[in-house]
């Protein structure tokens, strides 16, 4: 079974992280690529990113794809999120763990500013 996390970095404010819940559930709707499509988040909401996880691997997840949904590659992505992954990865050898490139390193991220401004 092959899952996706996305991660984002969590609001005190309930409204920012349930849409980051919506747009998983969308995404899962959306694709064929994952059998589930779940969020977790860096700090401030529920669930952390070891415990989203975790909750992947009770589902039975076999290879994880881990999507940051951040916008430029500052210390979260290039060094709090590895080292959240890293544990689990360890804790789960039989896990095929790729932690992907950042949202806002998406080639086709221009084009979609430009959609939604022209």
């Amino acid at each position: 079974m092959k899952s996706l996390l996305l991660i984002a970095h969590g609001s005190r404010r309930a409204a920012s992280n349930d849409e980051v819940r919506a747009l998983a559930a969308k995404l899962g709707m959306m694709t064929r690529h994952f059998d589930t499509v779940s969020c977790a988040f860096l700090e401030l909401a529920e669930p952390s990113i070891p415990d989203g996880i975790e909750a992947c691997v009770q589902q039975g997840a076999q290879e994880l794809v881990i999507l940051p949904y951040f916008l430029s590659a500052g210390r979260h992505v290039a060094e709090d999120i590895p080292e959240l992954v890293q544990p689990k990865q360890a804790q789960y050898p039989e896990l095929k763990i790729e932690l992907r490139s950042y949202l806002g390193a998406a080639e086709a991220l221009p084009a979609l500013l430009l959609n939604l401004v022209e």
